[in-house]
Formats: C-alpha cells, sequence, structure tokens
C-alpha cells in the first residue's frame, strides 16, 4: 500500500503587496509581472505543490481577509510574501495578527539587471522590491512573526529549491495538525526520555495521542480474512528475498507476521492514525513482536516508534511526509554502538526490529525469521539489511525538557560498514556524525536529546529548521561547524530564550 501523497490539493498561496499611490498602470504591471514570478517558480518542477497568486493586496482591509481566509483554508499550508512595490506596513498589522500558516518573504524582484542607460523615475516607482520588502521585513520582526527569508532572483533554481523545501516543512506542519498517534499500550516501563507531556503537544504541534488496550489490536488481528493475509505474504516474496524457512517449516511464523501486519494497518484506518507505537513489556496476546508490519508501516508513509515512545513516531510521519517523492527513507532509529578506531569513528544505529527499509535504496531487503531475548513471545519476522550510504542525512530527536519540547539534529553520512555484520539480524544503518564522533556524541548528551531518532535521507537539516521555526520549538543542530564549547554556550542562550518566548 503506497503513502497517499501528502501534497495533492494543497497550495501555496501567493501574497504581493502594493498599494494605489502609483496608479492602475502601475498595478496593471505589478500584476503581470507577479502572474510571471508564480509560473516561472511552477514551472521549475522544484515546488511539491502549487504556488496560486491571489490578487494584489493594496489596503489593510483585504490583507486582513486574505489572512482570515488563508488561515482557514484546508488546502493553504503556507504563504509567500513578496512586496512589489512598496507596500506601507502598518496595513499589515491586522491581517498577520489573523495569521496562522506558516509564512515565507521571498526578498525578490522582476527584473534581473539594473538598466543602466535607461532607468528613469517610472521604472523606479514599479520595480522597488528591495525597499517594499525592508518595509515588510520591519514589521513582521517587529510583530515577533516567525518565517523564512529566501532572497535572490525568481529566476535562480535555488531560490525555487529553497522555496520547495520550505513547502515540505509546511505538508510536514500541516500534516502534524492532522496527526492522531494511536498507542497500543504504555511506555516501556522505568524509561524517562520516552515520556512527554502529550496535552502540550497537541497544544504546539497539534498533534493528538491516545492509547487503545494492546488486546483491541488482538481483536482486529484475529478479525483479519484469510485472503488479506495471502495478498501480503505474495506481496513479502515479490518485495524481498524471503528465507526459504519462511516459506516452508516456519510458514506458520511467516502467516503470523502478515496477520499482525494486517490487523494494525486495519485498525489504524479504523482509528484514522497517521503514526503508532507499541511497547515489547505489553503485547497482550499478541503471538509476535511486530516486525515486518512496523517496517512496512514506516515504508508506507506512516509515522512508527516502540517502547511506547509517542514523541518519535510523530517525527517519523513528519519525516515521511516532507521527504515524499524523494529518494531515500526515514526510520526510527536508535544508536547502538561505537566504533572508536581512529580514523573510523562511527557509529551503528539500529534498533531491535523496526527500521524502515526505505532506507536501503539499492538492492532488496532479506525477509528472515530469529529469536527475539526480549518480549517473551514467539521468534518475529523482520527484514534484514544495512541502509545505503549517503551523505547529508540528519538524525532527529524530540525530548521534553520540562517547560518545552527541544528538537536536537545531527547532520550525518550513512556509509558502508567496516565488516560484514552477517550475524546481526536486524536492519540497520552506519554513520558518521559530524563533525565527528567525540564531539556529535558530547553535543547530543549536553543536550539531553533521545536515544530513540527519526533518521532521514530524503529531506536535510534545512526542511527540519523550517518546521521547528513554524512550530516555534527549540532545534540544537550539531554539523560540521559545531564545536563542544560553542553548543554548550549556545544551548545556554537557547534554554534563556525559549523560557521567556511567550509562545511557549
Amino acid at each position: 500500500m503506497a503513502m497517499t501523497d501528502p501534497f495533492q490539493g494543497k497550495e501555496l498561496w501567493f501574497a504581493v503587496g502594493s498599494q494605489d499611490l502609483y496608479g492602475e498602470d502601475t498595478l496593471r504591471q505589478v500584476a503581470v509581472q507577479a502572474a510571471d514570478i508564480a509560473q516561472t517558480l511552477n514551472d521549475s518542477g522544484r515546488i511539491p505543490v502549487r504556488l496560486v497568486l491571489k490578487p494584489t493586496l493594496k489596503d489593510s482591509d483585504s490583507i486582513r481577509n486574505f489572512m482570515v481566509d488563508a488561515s482557514s483554508d484546508p488546502a493553504c499550508i503556507g504563504i509567500v510574501a513578496w512586496m512589489h512595490t512598496f507596500s506601507p506596513a502598518k496595513m499589515w498589522i491586522r491581517g498577520l495578527e489573523q495569521l496562522r500558516k506558516p509564512l515565507l518573504q521571498l526578498n525578490t524582484q522582476h527584473h534581473v539587471e539594473i538598466p543602466w542607460e535607461t532607468i528613469d523615475m517610472d521604472f523606479m516607482n514599479l520595480n522597488q522590491s528591495a525597499h517594499g520588502d525592508r518595509e515588510f521585513g520591519y514589521i513582521l520582526t517587529r510583530l515577533g512573526i516567525p518565517r523564512k527569508i529566501v532572497v535572490g532572483h525568481y529566476t535562480d533554481p535555488e531560490v525555487a529549491e529553497r522555496i520547495g523545501t520550505w513547502a515540505r516543512a509546511c505538508a510536514g506542519w500541516d500534516a502534524a495538525n492532522s496527526m492522531k498517534v494511536c498507542r497500543w499500550g504504555d511506555n516501556m516501563r522505568d524509561v524517562a526520555v520516552t515520556e512527554g507531556d502529550k496535552t502540550e503537544a497537541e497544544r504546539v504541534f497539534g498533534v493528538s495521542v491516545n492509547t487503545w488496550p494492546v488486546n483491541e489490536l488482538v481483536a482486529h488481528v484475529e478479525a483479519v480474512k484469510d485472503d488479506q493475509v495471502k495478498d501480503l505474504i505474495e506481496d513479502y516474496k515479490r518485495s524481498y528475498d524471503v528465507a526459504p524457512e519462511l516459506l516452508d517449516s516456519r510458514y506458520d511464523s511467516l502467516v503470523v507476521a502478515a496477520r499482525e501486519e494486517a490487523g494494525m494497518r486495519n485498525m489504524l484506518q479504523e482509528v484514522g492514525a497517521t503514526a503508532a507505537v507499541d511497547n515489547f513489556q505489553d503485547l497482550g496476546a499478541l503471538h509476535q513482536l511486530p516486525g515486518v508490519g512496523a517496517q512496512r508501516l514506516m515504508a508506507d508513509g506512516y509515522g512508527f516508534s516502540a517502547e511506547g515512545d509517542w514523541k518519535t513516531s510523530v517525527l517519523v510521519r513528519i519525516g515521511n511526509v516532507m521527504g515524499y517523492g524523494l529518494k531515500g527513507g526515514c526510520s526510527l532509529m536508535e544508536d547502538y554502538s561505537y566504533n572508536f578506531v581512529p580514523g573510523q569513528e562511527e557509529i551503528m544505529g539500529a534498533h531491535m526490529l523496526e527500521v524502515s527499509p526505505t532506507l536501503l535504496t539499492e538492492g532488496r531487503p532479506r525477509l528472515e525469521i530469529h529469536p527475539l531475548s526480549i518480549g517473551d513471545r514467539e521468534d518475529p519476522v523482520r527484514l534484514v539489511f544495512t541502509a545505503t550510504p549517503c551523505k547529508d542525512a540528519v538524525v532527529v530527536s524530540l525530548s521534553d525538557v520540562r517547560e518545552r519540547f527541544r528538537l536536537v539534529m545531527n547532520v550525518v553520512d550513512v556509509v558502508e560498514p567496516s565488516g560484514s555484520l552477517s550475524k546481526l539480524p536486524v536492519a540497520r544503518a552506519i554513520w558518521k556524525p559530524r563533525p565527528s564522533l567525540k564531539v556529535s556524541a558530547e553535543c547530543w548528551l549536553r543536550a539531553g536529546a533521545a536515544h530513540h531518532t527519526c533518521m532521514t535521507t530524503t529531506v536535510g537539516r534545512e526542511a527540519w529548521e523550517d518546521f521547528a521555526r513554524m512550530a516555534g520549538v527549540e532545534l540544537a543542530s550539531i554539523d560540521e561547524d559545531t564545536t563542544a564549547e560553542r553548543f554548550g554556550k549556545d544551548l545556554e542562550l537557547s534554554e534563556m530564550v525559549h523560557r521567556l518566548d511567550n509562545r511557549q
């Protein structure tokens, strides 16, 4: 079952600011040039949703109505604002106070080069975006409105690329605000970081997190029809290299795994959830800890996490939405072991069973069955593979740090393992964290970041930075320029800012 296109039916609204001062001829030229910009950006192929040009905004009432309409229209996931001529910022105040959608300030102009030999006052009066955008920037800053700023000519591919990345973050934010997380059971006992304030999560992210008894899932598993199980098994055979014993002596275990996957899917569809989490300490009457089913749910765009960690399942769903249609994947991940060999410092990440096969972009996963020493259930079926190497991936965690949430992100490079890992019967990824293992780990620990993460190899740091800005949550980034000393100082400053921030 493929993930439903999260961009279908969604739009960015293009708000173009001007005023009546320069007359109707100028306003007609504004409309023509704005239409050209919108068309060029839409034709770039870099923005996953359509940029919809709206009538030029010239006064306070039309701006307020525009913002109210955008904020209430479910199709609109963000606003791109550009001041073509000088658009006095006071007339934007009432509208901006009504804005409830993400905002991007586009600092561009229609012409590329100043017409050195022909420029006159008529040209100046029409083409003063550099002037108008600074007036607009002032009022946004004064009102404390978070936004992304993109500077450059609209024909520059980088401009469209950055708008497209922001649009993906808008889709992630839109998905968060309609997300339901289904928790099968509670958190793993005595674990701290998987806990969190579910009420505050709904206030900040719009995410609704609720619990269903595990045996309600069991009832859905038991109600699965044999035809659905057979269809899933045929899909396994088409998609993966299936261990021979699963088609012979251990076939009954394969049937159990498929039946559990079908039951999870059926229940999630019934309750309208796009993310889920289970707990190996609370499996009720399930015969196996869900392995391949959990992996395939993530591959189909669901959020998923383990041990009751609903916060990471939220991140995985958001990462899946933001990266839709791009090469790579998104998955639950967990740091398991370090390689401290000088010059080869790396991290091996995995989980008991639940790593998404979307991290494998070359080759086929192998479907296998092995014992599991925890969970006290039958041997679970799982997909085994090593994530495909790639540059500029990220691992992101979400922690509840008492009065607020904190996102921590590390830019990493996924690499080939130095050995076969032939005796490790789980899916895994090996990565080199930036700037180094020692600095990355020290900063991660200092930030109180979680041991469960969301790994994305589709969208990188910019999309998550955009998302954090939309959510108004703290983001601590670890990258090639990070030093432990500066990170610690930045963390102290960030902590003070976010404790004083009225939005939190």
